[in-house]
């Protein structure tokens, strides 16, 4: 009788992640991290993949997150190398929220500089939760390289990245000052900026870049 109910809840929960609404998507999820069961895996990482809505999708990396790593961990190393740019992000995200490092080589860097800059900033966010200690040099180089990409927002996640990884991050950061692009140049000044001072503003510490490079300055000055 248990084991019968207990089938019976699991087929309603995975049915709700299929629900027109989002409020009933939210609970469904909320109920299968409740009550973690291997066959809740697939169906999570395939909702994952076409979720549109962000609060459902952060709820279903919870559930993933509440199931062991020995299940989880195959499902999103494979969903990482998907054709859909929302299942390889949010497959890097969850990996992030896992943090086992046995996912460290699945970082590749073709999903740090992938063209899908959610894409991107998933990959940046993971490298630095997974990076094996030792690499951080090397994956602060690699991050080094999307310096100047897309918009603010972007800008933000990939300076925030870079500052996770610390001191190791400063000769990536003072090579990039000198990069022919100017804008590569004020993005390393104002992570070098977020750098020393981790309560500067990134609107203030870009602008401020961008004015140094403007004036053909390269920001070393008296460094």
């Amino acid at each position: 009788m248990t084991t019968t109910k207990r089938d019976m809840d699991a087929l309603r929960a995975l049915q709700g992640l299929e629900d027109g609404r989002p409020s009933a998507r939210l609970r469904a999820a909320l109920a299968v991290g409740a009550t973690p069961d291997p066959c809740f895996v697939d169906k999570l990482v395939d909702r994952c993949a076409i979720e549109p809505e962000f609060f459902v999708r952060d709820m279903l990396t919870w559930a993933l997150t509440r199931h062991p790593t020995s299940m989880t961990l195959p499902r999103l190393l494979r969903e990482v190398r998907s054709e859909r740019a929302q299942a390889r992000s949010q497959a890097l995200h969850t990996l992030s929220k896992i943090g086992d490092r046995q996912a460290w080589p699945a970082i590749t860097r073709a999903l740090l500089s992938d063209a899908d800059g959610e894409v991107a900033r998933s990959a940046w966010r993971a490298a630095v939760v997974l990076v094996p200690e030792g690499e951080e040099p090397v994956l602060a180089t690699e991050l080094a390289t999307q310096l100047g990409r897309g918009e603010r927002e972007m800008q933000l996640s990939l300076s925030r990245a870079l500052v996770a990884l610390g001191e190791v991050i400063v000769p990536a950061l003072r090579t990039a000052t000198t990069a022919p692009d100017p804008g590569v140049r004020a993005h390393a000044l104002a992570t070098q900026r977020l750098l020393r001072e981790p309560d500067a503003v990134f609107e203030y510490a870009i602008e401020e870049a961008r004015r140094v490079v403007a004036l053909g300055g390269s920001g070393q000055e008296g460094q």
